[in-house]
């Protein structure tokens, strides 16, 4: 790779062999994907996999967290399901693509191995996803909701209750509304606990109170209860009172269903007298999801009993369905973002002008004849035109108010990021003038440069517009066309308060950051110039690292 090209590449980690590290060649996407190997050894098949090699993988990952853009694990299809689940919740405020592929063995003539680890290889390298998510045939889906639904088919995996994350076909379609966004200012962590008192009992007809009991006997701390239908159990009394006894004990029973698609509730009496005996909701998760979660959860000893159920039935990496509030079947859609575009172009002249000068805007109808209105329907706008302008003007906006570190004009943009986001649909082969194609509004990219609002208040040192942005689900890791992050931004321009909140999200210098860092270190070295030293101490860089075989200023365009 030539360095006056940084943004042509991302670094991925295959988690399988060790080899040197090699890189596909350019995409239409415009990015070649250049990775490393790691393999264990020796490898496992994935029927004998356990919570240690969860907690093996999550770790390997933490330790090559800031060297890699994305991860790639290799899995066999028997038990990927739970690994995938697993791997969610250890990996804690995740911000970077996590990818477990999975496929026939490639020494075999005909598999699916090369297209499931290219279209893996593909994501991961050109989208930042910052979901722990499972890639199979042409379908990349949220890694807690998955399930493994056939031991033939090369489409054996499907996510019963909730869409795929992105399509590939002959365009790759991100669902970018349903992907999860980190909004916490907090770093990446693994975490390396899991209980192993954890199991699942399936209810079947004529199952006993006495089996129960048993089933329930220490050392057992959580029991993932699959229930029939939407929740129901025998009414029996001794079963009943088998399940009361556990739960009073401190055992901690999630019920699920039995059922692929639907959710468990109390709609009926049978399902009712469940949860009166101390039984956890556990909504619409899968199996796997239920009992990795569970594991994870009874890990954490700073928890109570109460805190761990109630977090069982609570969201915590998108493996469960939110109860939706009703609609708020509201008839006046047009006239709602008439009124919203109306606002966002007075921002506009508020934000280009002094405030003494900025006129408002107004938009009055055409006149038209009152008799002549009679006979003819005069032309008005749809909701969904009306919709189509206010999301053009949005990001054109966004980027202006982080540049400028508007912070009302920036919660009026991010307060419309729902409608703005289901309005706009851009198909990852285009790219507008602001597309969405990193997810959403809070990461609309600018066509001439890839940067993000986050990268525009970044680099002017807004610092109280960043921490917005980041509690909005801004990106922190994503690049722009030159291969530069926020942080690097910030960094360049001295502006330590930023650094700060971006280094408290997890932002780190890698890649062509790194290397540009590293290059503008020595350069300040020689120059005695220790405040900028001091800026790229505070950003991980060593300074005495010789960069002078790797970096030349003929080379680097430090712009």
């Amino acid at each position: 790779m030539e360095l006056s090209q940084p943004g042509d590449e991302s670094r991925v980690l295959v988690i399988y062999t060790v080899t040197p590290r090699v890189k596909t060649p350019g995409s239409s996407l415009g990015k070649s994907i250049r990775y490393a190997i790691l393999e264990w050894n020796p490898l496992l098949d994935s029927s004998n996999i356990d919570i240690s090699d969860w907690i093996r993988i999550a770790t390997e990952i933490e330790l090559n967290y800031s060297h890699f853009d994305a991860f790639v694990v290799l899995h066999g299809t028997d038990t990927m399901g739970y690994t995938a689940s697993a791997l969610s919740f250890l990996l804690e405020d995740l911000g970077k693509t996590i990818l477990t592929g999975a496929q026939i063995p490639l020494s075999q003539l005909r598999n699916d191995a090369t297209d499931n680890l290219m279209g893996a290889l593909s994501i991961a390298g050109n989208y930042i996803i910052p979901e722990c998510s499972l890639y199979f045939n042409h379908t990349l889906f949220r890694g807690n909701r998955v399930t493994k639904t056939s031991s033939f088919d090369l489409n054996a995996f499907d996510s019963p209750n909730f869409s795929p994350l992105v399509k590939v076909g002959i365009d790759i379609v991100v669902n970018w509304n349903d992907v999860i966004r980190q909004t916490g200012l907090r770093r990446f962590r693994a975490h390396k606990e899991m209980s192993s008192h954890v199991a699942t009992l399936r209810l079947f007809p004529g199952i006993s109170g006495a089996i129960i009991r048993g089933f329930c006997q220490s050392p057992i701390r959580g029991v993932v209860l699959e229930t029939f239908g939407a929740g129901n159990a025998p009414q029996r009394r001794d079963v009943l009172d088998a399940m009361k006894e556990s739960c009073e004990r401190g055992v901690v029973i999630v019920a699920i269903s039995q059922c692929m698609k639907g959710a468990v509730s109390d709609d009926y009496e049978t399902g009712r007298t469940l949860l009166q005996a101390g039984v956890v909701p556990g909504i619409d998760m899968t199996p796997e999801c239920a009992l990795t979660k569970l594991a994870y959860l009874l890990g954490k000893p700073e928890l109570s009993i109460k805190e761990v159920r109630d977090l069982m039935g609570a969201p915590l990496r998108g493996e469960l369905t939110r109860v939706s509030a009703a609609p708020s079947g509201s008839q006046d859609r047009v006239h709602e973002n008439m009124d919203h575009i109306q606002s966002v172009l007075s921002q506009f002249l508020r934000l280009s002008r002094p405030p003494s000068h900025a006129p408002q805007i107004t938009f009055t109808p055409d006149p038209v004849d009152a008799e002549s209105s009679k006979a003819t329907a005069p032309w008005t706008w749809t909701a969904a035109e009306a919709a189509s302008t206010e999301a053009v003007l949005y990001p054109s906006l966004m980027h202006l108010a982080a540049g400028r570190g508007d912070l009302e004009t920036l919660t009026l943009c991010l307060g419309s990021a729902d409608s703005v986001d289901s309005t706009i649909a851009t198909p990852a082969t285009e790219v507008p003038k602001y597309g969405l194609m990193a997810g959403g509004i809070v990461n609309c990219l600018d066509a001439g440069s890839g940067r993000s609002p986050l990268h525009a208040a970044a680099l002017n040192g807004h610092t109280k517009a960043v921490s917005l942005l980041l509690q909005s689900g801004a990106l922190v890791h994503l690049r722009d066309t030159m291969g530069h992050t926020a942080l690097y931004y910030a960094a360049r321009q001295g502006h330590q308060s930023t650094i700060e909140v971006l280094i408290q999200a997890g932002a780190s210098l890698g890649g062509a950051d790194e290397r540009f860092a590293a290059f503008l270190a020595r350069e300040a070295a020689h120059n005695s110039d220790h405040d900028a030293l001091n800026v790229w101490k505070q950003c991980g860089i060593d300074i005495d690292i010789d960069v002078a075989s790797t970096v030349s200023s003929k080379t680097i365009d430090t712009s």
